[in-house]
């Protein structure tokens, strides 16, 4: 098997499609929600020192990169993802002082620090907005800001300037008392989203992302990326505003139109990207910059990280993270293997030539794997199962993000009453369409946020077996801002940092192979099978050097698809337990499983062909 330095790609691979900037091509990232990492002041509230005493365990899992999600000034009314000021720490996260120190400490161990960016909005709090509120300001148009519908009582149902509903339940536009008119809101109404249209706009938050670029963090992670270019017409109406070029169009079953086709993707984000990869980026080397991608599919994947095309690095990708929801997020799909391994197809043959690909099941926005799609009904399927998902992940072509406690098979909170929830997202559902539109039922509803609701994720990191998890101290005055998971007392990091047969040694293991192998890093990847309803194989390829990894994704026994067979049938010999990279249970058990053509249930193998 080639082998590669972990800093820095073969000439072979990087001309297998690996971008100009190799180091993060065999790197894997862990995502730090900061809120439930470490609280190291008793308030219940995880924190910047918090993070920087956990660092060592960090750099032993052997991460290249941390994302911070936002720990910025604000008002935490979307818990940070709504920023009053981008260049201050919020003092629930600690200080300035504290984010270099963490800063210094982290890039001691190697470790690459890059930050959660919101700049498709800001919180209403934000000195912008509240200069944007006096129509004579220079920041006036900093917004979208209309006027009420003509002939209609402004702040009335029906004023609103279009039909258009937020992702968080109720109309996109919220009436100011003190303008006179609405501003545009596809999140929350404290979240106005900013006018990218304006230059002054643009250029204040490049102004921004080189601030701390320059304080010495290495790139950024942007939320939303992809919605801050709107569909205008010539006169710069938005879609169904009265006299524009686009009437209105049916509403949802709440009774509003989504703004999703004309937010996503849309007309001007390519200039817009460009832009800000030469204003901020192109200067300096060793960075990283990922956009989280609503609207945008595997093929403008491809476009949009092209090295050639000056935009992004990487972009996060949602299709294959939708195939268990139906016409609405809160309406439940069977998890189906055929459908996954459609859209992680997609998403990998179109960065074949060209482009990266973020690789990820779990992160502060989707819920823990190991529930959602695995087996969390017992200890031995829950590791299997949680094993089973980070091979698929990490063995894909792309770079691996680890969502923190996904290294120790953490699974869904397991709530079962609604005030036991604190996301915003879950609660306005709940509101809107159990007790207002009536479109779902209070049981239906309570299952699927036990399945999808975000605070699955959110739920206090798991340390030890200790009264808080060893989030926060067992005598501490305060409690934690969210319920820690009871069981914590068997899924933690203290239980299992020494288990060569835990999930958290199986995910070093896994970090290791990626940055020993530049086939891992940079090969070429190949679907072996589409068809089978429980096995997910491919193989991946870098000149004579090729491996096979084969899953099965169910909780019951498999046969191996008759292409997985023939696969092994060409090599010289029957598979032998040296030929076993990774297995999810055993190398012996894995190597007599492959010979009788079968898997035991989540059993995946990664084999040296």
């Amino acid at each position: 098997m080639t082998t590669l330095n972990r800093s820095a790609l073969p000439d072979s691979a990087r001309t297998n499609g690996a971008t100009p900037n190799p180091w993060w091509a065999n790197a894997v990232v862990y995502q730090i929600y900061p809120r439930s990492f470490q609280d190291s002041n008793g308030d219940g509230i995880g924190d910047l020192k918090g993070i920087t005493s956990r660092l060592d365990y960090i750099a032993d899992l052997g991460v290249d990169v941390i994302w911070l999600s936002p720990v910025y000034q604000s008002p935490q009314d979307d818990n940070g993802y709504d920023i009053s000021d981008y260049q201050a720490i919020d003092p629930i996260f600690g200080t300035m002082a504290d984010m270099d120190e963490l800063l210094e400490q982290a890039h001691a161990r190697g470790i690459k620090v890059i930050m959660d960016l919101v700049v498709n909005h800001t919180s209403d709090e934000h000195a912008w907005f509240q200069e944007s509120r006096d129509p004579d300001s220079d920041k006036a148009d900093w917004y979208w800001w209309r006027p009420a519908r003509e002939g209609k009582t402004p702040g009335e149902p029906g004023a609103e300037p279009n039909q258009w509903g937020s992702y968080f339940g109720g109309s996109a536009w919220q009436y100011d008392e003190q303008r006179g008119e609405y501003f545009l809101h596809q999140y929350s109404k404290k979240q106005p989203d900013l006018n990218w249209e304006n230059p002054a706009v643009r250029k204040a938050v490049y102004d921004m992302m080189n601030w701390w670029m320059d304080r010495g963090i290495d790139g950024f992670r942007m939320d939303v990326i992809t919605q801050i270019s709107k569909v205008v017409d010539a006169d710069g109406h938005l879609p169904g505003e009265p006299g524009g070029a686009i009437d209105d169009y049916p509403a949802g079953e709440e009774g509003y139109s989504s703004p999703y086709p004309f937010c996503s993707d849309g007309p001007r984000i390519d200039e817009f990207l460009k832009e800000m990869r030469r204003e901020v980026f192109e200067k300096r080397g060793g960075y990283m910059n990922v956009g989280e991608a609503p609207g945008v599919d595997a093929v403008r994947n491809e476009f949009i990280t092209d090295p050639a095309n000056k935009e992004l690095d990487m972009l996060f990708l949602f299709d294959h993270v939708g195939i268990d929801q139906g016409d609405s997020k809160w309406d439940i799909v069977k998890f189906d293997v055929r459908h996954l391994r459609e859209q992680l197809k997609a998403q990998q043959e179109a960065v074949h030539d060209r482009g990266w690909a973020s690789l990820f099941t779990c992160n502060h926005d989707q819920p823990r794997v190991v529930t959602r799609w695995g087996d969390d009904t017992s200890e031995e399927m829950r590791a299997r199962s949680a094993k089973a998902f980070g091979m698929l992940v990490h063995l894909h072509r792309g770079t691996p993000y680890v969502y923190q406690g996904e290294e120790l098979g953490m699974t869904g909170a397991h709530f079962t009453k609604l005030d036991q929830y604190r996301d915003l997202e879950s609660i306005n559902a709940y509101r809107q369409r159990v007790e207002e539109a009536k479109v779902q039922s209070k049981e239906s509803m309570m299952e699927a946020l036990a399945l999808f609701g975000r605070d699955n994720a959110r739920t206090p990191m798991q340390w030890d077996g200790s009264k808080y998890a060893g989030f926060m101290a067992a005598d501490a005055k305060g409690e934690p801002w969210i319920s820690v998971n009871p069981n914590h007392v068997e899924i933690n990091a203290a239980a299992q940092f020494d288990d060569p047969d835990s999930v958290y040694s199986f995910y070093k293991r896994l970090v290791n192979l990626r940055h020993n192998s530049a086939l891992v890093a940079a090969g070429a990847w190949e679907l072996v099978d589409d068809d089978d309803e429980k096995v997910y194989a491919f193989t991946r390829t870098l000149g004579d050097d090729r491996m096979l990894v084969v899953l099965n994704l169910s909780g019951k026994h498999a046969e191996l698809p008759k292409s997985v067979e023939r696969l092994l049938e060409r090599g010289a010999h029957a598979v032998r337990e040296e030929d076993i990279v990774l297995s999810t249970i055993d190398a012996i058990h894995s190597a007599k499983a492959l010979e009788n053509g079968e898997l035991a249930a989540w059993e995946g193998v990664v084999v040296q062909l």
